[in-house]
């Protein structure tokens, strides 16, 4: 019988697996969601070069936002940054890449990701600009376009509940990208206001197995949902 490991470790430390670099997938949708305290370890960290995969930009003083602000990304890939001005100031100077998908898109891809698919096919997008510079086929008289999946090195995720192994439990809309981040990452950090023993989870209200998650930390949702930084307890 195959004996499970105790995941749980000192937020910093895990955020020090981080490399100059990686390729990182943050979930949330706006705030909810966010792992806004893993987000200012790594920003206190100072790991630059970084790719970051998420749904939007955040505003410019919170989650992502402050890692964009600091220099510290390389490149975006995102469905859109409108709130987030410094995003649109440094695209536009051509220190900050981004790459814009749809936002189905951009969830079936990491979706795909994370089901082992090299991709999918889809007709959404040809003809017009979203569609440049994709391949495409014929197919039983159609003509589809091929999406890539897109993986990570990492994926930071929040969750409301998890125990010492790893298993989450989401509240409410900060499922969002989440549960598809950490199934398409090589390695996964997790948050959680609460991180309970072994067995203290109810088996059919986890949403992310433990096989998916490499670290689990515990913050303070005093300060945690405010983008500002929680310390492990």
């Amino acid at each position: 019988m195959t004996r499970l490991n105790d995941k749980y470790m000192d937020i910093d430390a895990a955020i020090a697996r981080i490399e100059d670099g990686a390729s990182i997938m943050v979930g949330g949708f706006g705030s909810p969601g966010t792992p806004f305290a893993l987000l200012d370890a790594l920003l206190e960290q100072g790991q630059r070069r970084l790719t970051l995969i998420k749904n939007d930009a955040n505003e410019s003083d919170i989650g992502i936002g402050k890692l964009i602000g600091a220099g510290r990304v390389d490149r975006l890939i995102t469905s859109h940054i409108g709130l987030n001005r410094v995003a649109i100031e440094e695209m536009n100077a051509g220190r900050l890449t981004v790459e814009i998908h749809p936002q189905g898109l951009l969830a079936e891809k990491i979706r795909c990701a994370g089901a082992g698919h090299f991709g999918f096919l889809t007709d959404i997008g040809i003809g017009t600009e979203i569609g440049e510079g994709r391949r495409e086929i014929d197919c039983d008289g159609k003509t589809w376009a091929v999406e890539p999946a897109i993986h990570a090195d990492f994926a930071l995720v929040h969750a409301d509940l998890a125990d010492r192994y790893g298993n989450l439990v989401y509240r409410g809309t900060a499922i969002n990208f989440n549960p598809l981040m950490a199934m398409a990452a090589e390695r996964v950090i997790a948050q959680a206001f609460a991180v309970k023993a072994p067995g203290g989870l109810v088996p059919e209200q986890i949403h992310t197995p433990c096989a998916f998650v490499s670290q689990i930390v515990q913050v303070d949702p005093a300060t945690s949902e405010q983008g500002r930084r929680a310390h492990a307890i």
